[in-house]
């Protein structure tokens, strides 16, 4: 009799501890395909919000519920100028024709190989004006072909100069067209450009467009922008049709000044913040835009440009993976052989698997009036002074 009452009470106590348990688990269904050997899972902003900061929690299982050893892969990205050329242009023409003003170039030195180019460059000595230019090269100074339009402008020391091509370029004159020229604008120097650099090892990265509010408080503008919980920022750019500038403060990215402005039937637009790929550490990310006295801008979207990780494992035949996360801190990243050697497996070729829908295990939320802590000690003291009078209870009757 006595070890039925013990045994009803040990399990009693082991089932109410699992309510006591607060501990979450999610996952997502990964279908298995393709015919490489080893697998890759880019990692989701879903994953990244109820994940650990440095990612120890996640775990893969094959359809057996066996573990599968992986390593994160971020990326690295690395820039080697491997040929910068220069070609100084010599200015050989200049005209007005039908309301449009014209700037004609050569190179004033001709290489022995063909000239390629990746841009163009000027200097001048003017300042506060903006141009549509419409660029035109040619071999002969008598054909002309259409290159690219463009805008050179410099207002408010804010500059650009220079007109990078869509396509590397090989003509030996180029044609400057304006449609006015009132502010009698003049290029000091031209010159033509080769400039190729190589990557190594570029990052992941990825765009949304997450939900937000905006709220009005003392001459400022609040942009409370949501699920970005732990992701790696590259960028975020504020969508508006307001004509505004202004300086924005936001986590991690200090002031800066944007502007959304149209001046002269031109342009200038600048509404992207910048990053380094800063980890967000708070829930709720707040852009705030100082108004001054000026109406409170519009701001019509958000767009999250973020660096993120792949997940890669080697294959062992299952139909489907399951991913486990939960952001438990108490828990440390699992240390795998495949890492040794995760250099030689990107090497070759890895098929990337698509994330299914992300399942949520939420807590059970209980009425706040039932206290599982303390009905819990309450019970363990109950069940010793009970073990406790049978005992002696026991002894009594043997005595």
């Amino acid at each position: 009799m006595l070890k039925k009452i013990t045994s009803a009470v040990f399990l009693f106590v082991f089932l109410l501890s699992l309510f006591c348990k607060d501990a979450l688990a999610h996952t997502t269904t990964v279908e298995n395909s393709g015919e490489n050997r080893y697998k890759a899972i880019r990692l989701t902003p879903e994953i990244y919000n109820h994940t650990n900061a440095d990612l120890s929690d996640l775990r893969i299982k094959d359809a057996s519920g066996e573990y599968v050893p992986y390593f994160i892969n971020s990326g690295e990205q690395k820039d080697y100028e491997v040929d910068k050329q220069t070609y100084p242009m010599t200015l050989i023409n200049s005209y007005t024709k039908d309301e449009h003003f014209y700037f004609d170039y050569q190179v004033q030195e001709l290489p022995d190989r063909d000239i390629v180019a990746t841009f163009i460059e000027v200097s001048t000595r003017n300042t506060e004006f903006a141009k549509n230019i419409e660029l035109y090269g040619s071999y002969d100074n008598i054909n002309w072909e259409f290159v690219q339009s463009d805008t050179l402008y410099s207002i408010d020391g804010k500059s650009k100069l220079n007109i990078d091509f869509h396509n590397i370029q090989k003509y030996t004159h180029y044609r400057f067209q304006l449609a006015n020229n009132l502010e009698k604008i003049s290029f000091e120097t031209v010159t033509l450009a080769y400039n190729y650099a190589t990557q190594e090892n570029i990052y992941f990265t990825e765009s949304i467009v997450p939900t937000f509010s905006v709220t009005e408080e003392n001459k400022k503008t609040i942009v409370n922008v949501q699920g970005l919980y732990h992701l790696k920022l590259a960028e975020i750019t504020i969508d508006t049709d307001s004509m505004f500038k202004r300086t924005v403060q936001t986590p991690y990215g200090g002031n800066k000044e944007l502007y959304n402005l149209s001046l002269n039937d031109t342009s200038y637009i600048d509404t992207t913040i910048f990053y380094n790929g800063q980890v967000v550490k708070d829930h709720d990310f707040l852009i705030t835009i100082n108004n001054g006295d000026d109406k409170p801008i519009n701001v019509t979207g958000i767009t999250v440009k973020y660096y993120t990780d792949e997940l890669i494992f080697e294959d062992n035949g299952s139909k489907s993976y399951t991913l486990n996360f939960e952001e438990n801190n108490t828990v440390t990243s699992p240390v795998y052989d495949i890492v040794k050697y995760k250099n030689e497996i990107l090497k070759g070729n890895i098929d990337h698997l698509d994330i299914g829908e992300v399942i949520f295990d939420e807590p059970v939320k209980e009425p706040e009036s039932y206290d599982y802590k303390t009905i819990f000690n309450v019970v363990v003291i109950a069940v010793a002074c009970l073990l406790g009078g049978m005992i002696l209870l026991k002894l009594r009757k043997k005595s």
